[in-house]
């Protein structure tokens, strides 16, 4: 009976595929060609690739920053000091 039930479900579950003459309806609001939408992907990620490594090897991106020594002393004192902790 259980035979007999899969094969029943499988046939009813293929019927719409066999009916489709065809599958992929070009002319529907939701049929996206992904093969044109991947190509033109991996040229722009390229391009920005290839213009990021451009821009750090061109040197003209340089970061300016002040050069002024800050008025903390080199070396801070720690503010816990071994043994000055206590444990409760």
């Amino acid at each position: 009976m259980k035979r007999v039930t899969r094969a029943l479900l499988l046939t009813l579950a293929g019927l719409p595929a066999l009916e489709a003459n065809d599958l992929v309806d070009k002319d529907s609001p939701f049929y996206y060609d992904w093969e044109s939408l991947q190509l033109g992907g991996m040229i722009v990620g390229g391009l920005l690739c290839i213009a990021g490594i451009l821009i750090a090897l061109s040197g003209k991106c340089k970061c300016k920053y002040n050069k002024k020594h800050s008025s903390l002393p080199e070396r801070a004192t720690p503010l816990i000091t071994p043994g000055s902790a206590s444990t409760c």
